[in-house]
């Protein structure tokens, strides 16, 4: 019987770069840039690697349709490499097919970088996904923008948790204040100042109730993971970080086609941290985990997803975001890098940028940021939008 991938991968190496406005750096110079952190950090050489994925979303100027141009530019000795795209989980999902290569016992090492030039593409904020997702969705969802999306979830939810305006623009406003004052601190994030929340209410409207500050950049860069069988990592480093979740989960189109469906969660959220926490072995996530790093998108989003993986109860996590509990220094930080609000989100790398931030807390080698006593550490990756969504999330300890 299938028991899930708890304990049988692990992490030995990490790289990110900055990420930020890098018309200087190509999609090539990017994935260098991050694997050359990786190797640096795991001690191994580029020959001891078996298998490689490479995750991208968009082809305009990044490396086209295959994988081959990681192998170009890593000048890897061919090994067989494979390309990986799920909309904004394409990076998680990429580390999903790296660790089953290792679990399935086909290799020993592999290699999943993920990478994203966004800025070159000339938009002003995400591309058109309407158009991405193909003609039918274009036909349905004509004008559909990420913003408008999410801000009607924001709405939906504020009604049925009877939030007045004011207050759940305040309440979702402090999720962003709380970020910047960790990416603050991160020297690899693309935004680095702090904000107030009276800077937050002020802000231009992007879609209300969604104002600049409620919406993460767009933004470049790259990350990767090397990942290894529990056997190989032992003999790599003292300290690997081990797997014990990889979960996804894509909407089957209910969510829009029946009316159950409240418009104030992301079903697949709920459906993958469900799975995730049964396979990592986790009964009480508020009280197991230890830092978080989740798709903040929006700043709405972020809190449905304190809701969706059961950290806060439905409808309240307006109290834990009063009390501070995800606060840097509070009982379970959440975005302890500053998240996608401090980023920005190129697509393809987002992903394995979270892991980077929990394999580096984990360690406790987080430099300024680093959270107290961390065991378990928990990323989610969501693409597409709240009611037509695909969703990854992974579970990670620093035991086996």
């Amino acid at each position: 019987m299938a028991d899930g991938i708890k304990n049988k991968v692990a992490i030995v190496g990490m790289g990110c770069t900055h990420f930020g406005e890098l018309w200087n750096k190509s999609a090539d110079d990017l994935m260098v840039d991050a694997f050359t952190e990786a190797l640096e950090d795991s001690g191994i050489e580029k020959k001891d690697l078996e298998s490689a994925f490479l995750s991208v979303c968009f082809d305009e100027v990044n490396v086209g349709k295959s994988a081959m141009p990681l192998s170009k530019a890593l000048k890897l000795p061919f090994l067989p490499v494979s390309r990986v795209e799920n909309f904004c989980a394409s990076g998680t999902d990429g580390f999903r097919y790296a660790c089953y290569a290792v679990a399935s016992g086909a290799c020993d090492i592999a290699l999943a970088l993920g990478v994203e030039k966004l800025k070159d593409i000339g938009y002003g904020g995400l591309p058109d996904f309407g158009q991405a997702m193909g003609t039918l969705n274009r036909m349905i969802h004509p004008n559909v923008t990420a913003p408008g999306a999410f801000a009607m979830m924001a709405t939906r939810y504020f009604d049925r948790y009877g939030l007045d305006p004011d207050e759940g623009k305040e309440t979702i406003g402090k999720i962003s204040v709380k970020s910047h004052r960790a990416g603050a601190k991160n020297p690899k994030a693309h935004l680095r100042k702090e904000i107030t929340l009276e800077q937050v209410m002020k802000s231009p409207i992007v879609s209300w109730p969604l104002g600049l500050y409620d919406c993460c950049g767009v933004s470049d860069g790259a990350a990767c993971a090397i990942v290894a069988s529990p056997e190989v990592a032992k003999k790599i480093r003292p300290d690997p970080i081990w797997v014990k979740a990889l979960q996804i989960s894509a909407t089957s189109g209910e969510e829009l086609t029946f009316s159950k469906w409240d418009g104030a969660h992301v079903e697949t959220t709920y459906r993958a941290g469900q799975k995730a926490y049964k396979e990592a072995g986790i009964s009480d996530p508020r009280n197991e985990l230890s830092v978080l790093e989740v798709h903040d998108c929006f700043s709405i989003t972020e809190l449905t997803i304190y809701e969706d993986l059961q950290i806060s109860p439905r409808g309240h996590a307006k109290e834990d975001i009063d009390s501070g509990f995800y606060e840097l220094d509070g009982p379970l930080p959440c975005q302890s890098d500053g998240g996608l609000k401090c980023f920005g989100h190129p697509i393809g790398a987002s992903g394995l940028r979270m892991i980077y931030e929990v394999y580096k807390q984990l360690q406790q080698k987080a430099d300024n940021r680093q959270i107290k006593n961390p065991r378990m550490g928990l990323t989610h990756n969501l693409g597409g939008f709240p009611g037509m969504s695909v969703c990854s999330v992974a579970i990670f300890g620093n035991e086996k």
